[in-house]
């Protein structure tokens, strides 16, 4: 049986937080940029899956390989961060200032890595910007970064309060997807555990920060008409604090405070 027991997982939940903390600056941001990357890909073959089946299902049910393979290889995530980094705080396992360092690093290498493929499928999609007419894919961002910014600027505090909202909702279950491969010891188990959250939030369209710093910024260079201010202040910012709320608060917190500060016991019934 490779089975983890939740009482097990939420021991894991706290070492993996210790041993994130203790990586280097120079770790946190090849493995941060690696992780951005692939959230990159990963949306750039669900966009694909969707126009060619026009089935919005069809790109949800391939999302999630870029993210089980950061799981798989132990890359650095500041979504998947949020949830665990924290708990060794909130234990008193390491410093706020080690925590802040950790996390920031972290969001750095993810934003590197999205923005940098960004640009490499646009060099590569449009011939360095001398293609005439815009691919499906390509259609897809300038309008997936208008959707998340000025789409939801023009609701006003309501557009705002739903991007704040659908990132709590969304980190909710791609840190569900982090604690979830815990659950395994065997690889395709960890793949599937992990996958499962990740087709709930693509499929159901929430804000991961992540996806945002890949989304947005290939949109604009595709030739989306939103700007650095509208990417960072109607999405990038708000997202990113709905981040932390749902990953910490119902994931990571959740998880490890009902298992991991218990003490399994048997009681022998009375006759």
């Amino acid at each position: 049986m490779d089975y983890v027991s939740p009482k097990e997982v939420a021991g894991t939940m706290m070492n993996a937080a210790i041993t994130k903390a203790s990586l280097s600056v120079k770790d946190l941001l090849i493995r941060g940029s690696m992780s951005g990357a692939l959230l990159g890909i990963s949306v750039t073959l669900a966009y694909l899956a969707s126009s060619q089946t026009k089935l919005s299902m069809a790109g949800a049910l391939v999302f999630p390989v870029g993210f089980v393979i950061i799981v798989i290889l132990g890359l650095e995530l500041v979504t998947g961060s949020f949830s665990l980094v924290p708990l060794a705080w909130l234990e008193k396992k390491i410093t706020t200032s080690t925590m802040l360092k950790n996390l920031f690093w972290v969001f750095i290498g993810n934003l590197i890595g999205s923005v940098l493929f960004a640009f490499l499928f646009w060099t590569a999609s449009s011939e360095m910007g001398t293609a005439a007419i815009l691919g499906t894919i390509e259609q897809m961002l300038v309008t997936a970064a208008e959707k998340k910014t000025t789409g939801y600027a023009m609701h006003g505090s309501a557009g705002l309060c739903a991007a704040f909202v659908k990132a709590i909702l969304c980190n909710w279950m791609v840190c569900m997807g982090v604690v979830m491969a815990m659950t395994s010891k065997s690889t395709v188990g960890k793949i599937l555990a992990a996958g499962i959250p990740i087709f709930i939030f693509f499929a159901l369209g929430y804000e991961h920060a992540v996806v945002n710093m890949f989304v947005i910024p290939a949109g604009m260079m595709f030739g989306a008409k939103v700007t650095i201010a509208d990417w960072w202040l109607y999405n990038q910012l708000i997202v990113t604090l709905g981040n932390i709320i749902g990953g910490l608060l119902f994931t990571g917190m959740a998880i490890y405070y009902t298992y991991g500060t218990k003490t399994e016991s048997v009681t022998a019934p009375t006759v």
